[in-house]
């Protein structure tokens, strides 16, 4: 005869059933996010280990020459507060270049003759190397904040400026003759319409204009600036030491993975949340 204890233990089968394969699948589509990074590190060192062992020359140092740089910069803490000068006078850069980017790309997506002054602008900030912006922006600025901030927004502002312009022309005709039919209040519009769109595009463009920044930023560090990873850079190369040029990469390689995974993704999922929505 069964008892009491035995019908609990049979109810909570199928509680216990069901969470060890929600747990499985956890672990499955972590396992599908993880294995081609990890893949592709493994080949990436793979590859590296044996060209070194091809090249024979202290200008290819294998991977054990490269690890123990990478790992005196690390933790010495030295590598943290050059690569944090380094964002933050790209952050400056790229917030200065954001809020001259969003009324242009509004600007020249409502308006035609705006779209027409500013394209050859956007042209020529497109066409333009980082290095010209650097090197201006040093001999303009000199060893002072102003010059990697400016030479920075100059580099990203193009990128930024389309992006907004996009995610304007995205919105709906129809979601504009609505708001005109029912006379909303700009407020609401703003809030409920606009921004929405607005986000997620800011967001897709902000996370290809500090690629575009990392590249401008090393640029004028290099040429004009005391600290930064741009100047170890140039410190290392300057004494031949090929080590410390991967290792200072690398450093900033895996700060800038680091923002990728930790603040740009989630961003992302949050700005197009409603798109989730919208398509249920």
């Amino acid at each position: 005869m069964m008892n009491v204890k035995d019908l609990t233990l049979d109810s909570n089968r199928p509680a216990k059933a069901w969470r060890t394969s929600q747990a499985l699948q956890r672990l499955q589509s972590a396992w599908h996010r993880v294995a081609p990074q990890a893949l592709f590190f493994t080949v990436l060192i793979a590859g590296w280990e044996i060209m070194a062992y091809a090249a024979a020359t202290p200008l290819v140092p294998n991977g054990t020459a490269i690890a123990g740089e990478l790992t005196d910069i690390a933790f010495s803490g030295f590598a943290i507060t050059e690569i944090a000068n380094t964002f933050l006078r790209m952050s400056l850069g790229f917030m200065l270049a954001l809020a001259v980017a969003l009324p242009i790309g509004i600007l020249t997506a409502v308006s035609r003759f705006a779209e027409r002054f500013f394209e050859p602008g956007i042209i020529l900030g497109l066409t333009v190397p980082g290095l010209v912006w650097a090197l201006l922006c040093v001999i303009w600025f000199g060893v002072s904040l102003a010059s990697p901030v400016i030479a920075v927004a100059l580099g990203v502002l193009p990128a930024l400026v389309i992006s907004v312009n996009q995610g304007v022309r995205s919105l709906a005709h129809e979601l504009v003759e609505m708001q005109k039919v029912f006379r909303l209040p700009t407020g609401v519009v703003l809030r409920r319409i606009w921004l929405p769109v607005l986000y997620s595009f800011i967001v897709s463009g902000c996370r290809v204009g500090f690629s575009i920044a990392w590249k401008v930023i090393v640029l004028v560090e290099i040429f004009g600036m005391s600290d930064g990873v741009g100047y170890q850079l140039n410190a290392q190369f300057s004494t031949q030491n090929v080590e410390g040029v991967i290792a200072w990469t690398l450093s900033f390689w895996a700060a800038m993975l680091l923002v990728e995974h930790g603040f740009f993704q989630p961003l992302e999922r949050h700005a197009n949340r409603w798109k989730k929505g919208s398509a249920a």
